[in-house]
């Protein structure tokens, strides 16, 4: 099972921007696909990007333009870039690897969680 550790959450005011990070020391992510996730208190956890194993990004309507999710197989890294956040950005943001085919599409594969980073937007 591939080990995640996100990185790079923190207090910014609105209208800053953050980098998360979710690196796999020690494993290869070349043939995983990456999604980036988010939970509210007393929300659901929801989906905010995904890049294929190929380098196909994905994002809901609602955060494109804002937020870019980028890949580093070299370094086993998947960066999320979140511009313009407010508050109702406010989550614990998680990082999974999607394996089997390495779609964002389809989960063909075993999934693996990080443990999350707190990101707050409040002046």
């Amino acid at each position: 099972q591939v080990q995640l550790v996100e990185s790079g959450g923190g207090l910014v005011q609105p209208g800053g921007s953050l980098t998360l990070s979710c690196a796999a020391p020690g494993f290869t992510l070349d043939d995983y696909a990456i999604g980036w996730f988010r939970q509210a208190p007393g929300k659901e956890r929801e989906g905010v990007s995904c890049i294929s194993s190929n380098g196909t990004t994905y994002y809901p309507n609602s955060l494109k333009g804002r937020f870019t999710v980028s890949r580093d197989n070299a370094k086993s890294t998947v960066f999320l870039q979140m511009n313009n956040l407010q508050p109702e950005d406010t989550a614990v943001y998680y990082c999974a690897a999607i394996g089997g085919l390495g779609w964002c599409t389809a989960i063909t594969g075993p999934v693996s969680w990080g443990q999350g980073t707190q990101v707050t937007v409040s002046s």
